[in-house]
């Protein structure tokens, strides 16, 4: 014979449902700073190929005109065509900003831009050799 107050087992009981949210919870806080730090990678890739394209293209310019182009010269999303004279735009969401040192046998462009919104500033620079150099590495911090 049942009874009317005749308990069903089925369902989770609160130290079950305590122990998931745990869980969960221990899961986020190892993958979050991991997905923040792939997207910083994945944003420092606009610096490396930009800073690619005006080695080639100074490369370029000093073959035809003896000399390297653009000294003193800064770059950015509200800036977008001041490397035109070398074949090198800037897009509108460009995130880095770049500055241009340039001579006659030399040149150098650095990019920098807060990517993560902390204190370190994310600093790329190539130079006539090609040499790229991630100097300070905001994806690492």
């Amino acid at each position: 014979m049942l009874s009317k107050f005749h308990r069903s087992n089925k369902g989770f009981t609160l130290i079950e449902l305590m122990i998931v949210v745990v869980i969960i919870g221990i899961l986020a806080a190892l993958a979050i700073p991991r997905f923040m730090r792939s997207t910083t990678k994945a944003k420092q890739s606009e610096a490396k190929q930009l800073l690619k394209q005006i080695y080639t293209m100074q490369r370029a310019y000093r073959q035809e005109f003896n000399s390297y182009a653009c000294n003193g010269v800064t770059a950015n999303a509200a800036n977008p065509s001041t490397f035109a004279v070398i074949g090198v735009d800037i897009g509108s969401t460009a995130r880095y900003t770049y500055v241009m040192t340039a001579a006659v046998n030399t040149f150098s462009c650095q990019a920098t831009a807060n990517l993560d919104d902390d204190a370190t500033i994310d600093t790329w620079t190539i130079n006539q050799n090609g040499t790229l150099t991630n100097t300070i590495n905001d994806a690492v911090q």
